[in-house]
């Protein structure tokens, strides 16, 4: 039996400084556990006065999570959170029955150019927390429980995973954690979580000697343990975790497992309902409804 279930390619959209490879949601796999939502920015290096400018926007039914390789991003968001996050933190900021916030790049990164390199992800949240209040957390790197395999390095970024928790607050049985590994080495992936995706940001990787093309994720086999080698030094993610409770509906930046909380929170934004983020006078509107 293959290790790999469905192989999923990225596709290309445009965020307006730059564009990302995105793998989920797609035709084969809304979700992968509770991850609904996978890009990978970058790396990309802006002229010098130039940076990442996401005006402020709204979120419901979900966590976003943002992970940095390399830059740094000002996060700023409607509960008065302000926070730069950089290579290796995580901001997880729960947007339960609503939240707005933006990501900018500092001005200090603007003047030198700024460059950006990471994955930005959206885990949906159970039914029973989809109206839960909003919340922000920041962990930085040195907080984040890290383990050490021949040839591997892994930092487990949210849930669990290889023996150890992370501190990030989840809520659903989550496994999201970064690989490094060197030329040669191999890392076993056990099946002890019920979903599991291996992404290839770079480098060059088998998953039991199926090829793992750089930037597709490979949604592993419900059950069978699976060994991912690398051919040549290679950085990989690793997302899953349990399903999610029932398939979600997603229009623009809501989630929810109800078309009514989706109209209702567009309505909502297009009505200036949400609460603002504090010293910004920016919003993206509404985009057209299919």
């Amino acid at each position: 039996m293959s290790a790999i279930e469905h192989l999923l390619k990225p596709h290309v959209r445009d965020i307006g400084a730059f564009s990302v490879r995105r793998v989920l949601p797609a035709a084969a796999a809304q979700t992968v556990g509770p991850f609904i939502f996978f890009d990978h920015m970058g790396p990309v290096a802006l002229p010098a006065g130039e940076g990442m400018d996401v005006r402020p926007h709204p979120h419901i039914g979900l966590a976003t999570v943002t992970y940095l390789f390399e830059g740094e991003i000002t996060h700023r968001d409607s509960l008065g959170s302000e926070q730069v996050i950089r290579p290796g933190d995580v901001n997880w900021m729960t947007a339960g029955r609503g939240i707005v916030h933006s990501e900018r790049s500092p001005q200090s990164a603007r003047d030198a150019g700024a460059r950006v390199h990471g994955i930005q992800t959206w885990v949906a949240l159970p039914r029973e927390f989809e109206e839960v209040e909003p919340a922000f957390h920041h962990h930085p790197a040195a907080t984040l429980p890290r383990v050490a395999r021949p040839g591997a390095r892994i930092t487990v970024i949210a849930g669990d995973a290889f023996g150890v928790r992370s501190p990030v607050k989840v809520f659903s049985r989550t496994l999201y954690a970064a690989l490094e590994l060197d030329a040669g080495a191999s890392l076993e992936i056990p099946a002890d979580h019920a979903e599991r995706g291996v992404y290839l940001v770079n480098g060059a990787a088998v998953v039991d000697n199926e090829a793992l093309p750089a930037e597709h994720l490979a949604v592993l086999t419900p059950g069978v343990d699976a060994t991912v080698s690398a051919l040549e030094p290679s950085k990989l993610m690793l997302v899953g975790g349990d399903p999610t409770d029932g398939r979600r509906h997603i229009f623009w930046n809501f989630v929810a497992s109800s078309r009514e909380a989706i109209e209702a929170a567009a309505q909502r934004w297009e009505n200036d309902e949400f609460p603002p983020v504090p010293g910004e006078h920016e919003r993206i509107p509404l985009p057209r409804r299919p």
